[in-house]
């Protein structure tokens, strides 16, 4: 199975403030970076609770039909209307072969812990990082505390008018 992340950071390298909001990227995502199409090309999303809980506040669901996988030991709040949403617990291999067994063939991994646990257990093969021009100084960082070195090759960079600066890169190990 195939498993990327497609994730804004602050140019200092924060995924959302401290308290996990993220008032400081553009209104609608700003100017198109690839991110429906990056969206085309995915089966499933896997996501973190609070990561779930901060798109139940968005003015609307991102995700249309596509399944959302919510990583939880705990009850989670419903969805919106026509939106479909499982929860699932366990170690990032077994989440793996549990889709796998479902025909998933790949994956957008989303949310700061849980792409760290996947990246860590060497479950991620893409990362597409799209860097905003703005620091933060303080948030939730994008990569924590690796147990290991985690080798990436450049695929390639874009930048864009607005400012973005977006990065792909392949994990190799």
């Amino acid at each position: 199975m195939k498993a990327s992340v497609f994730i804004a950071t602050s140019l200092d390298g924060f995924i959302a403030r401290t308290t996990g909001a993220l008032d400081w990227l553009p209104q609608g995502g700003g100017e198109p970076h690839g991110y429906d199409e990056f969206m085309a090309t995915v089966d499933a999303l896997v996501i973190g609770r609070k990561t779930y809980e901060t798109v139940l506040t968005f003015s609307a669901w991102p995700y249309d039909k596509k399944p959302v996988f919510v990583l939880s030991t705990s009850t989670v709040a419903a969805p919106p209307t026509g939106a479909l949403m499982e929860c699932m617990s366990g170690d990032p291999t077994d989440i793996v072969s549990k889709l796998a067994a479902r025909g998933i063939r790949h994956i957008y991994v989303d949310g700061g812990i849980t792409i760290q646990r996947f990246l860590q257990a060497g479950l991620i093969q893409r990362l597409i990082i799209t860097r905003i021009p703005i620091l933060l100084g303080d948030g939730i960082p994008l990569f924590g505390i690796t147990q290991r070195d985690i080798h990436l090759k450049h695929i390639g960079t874009k930048q864009y008018a607005s400012g973005f600066v977006q990065s792909e890169y392949a994990v190799l190990d």
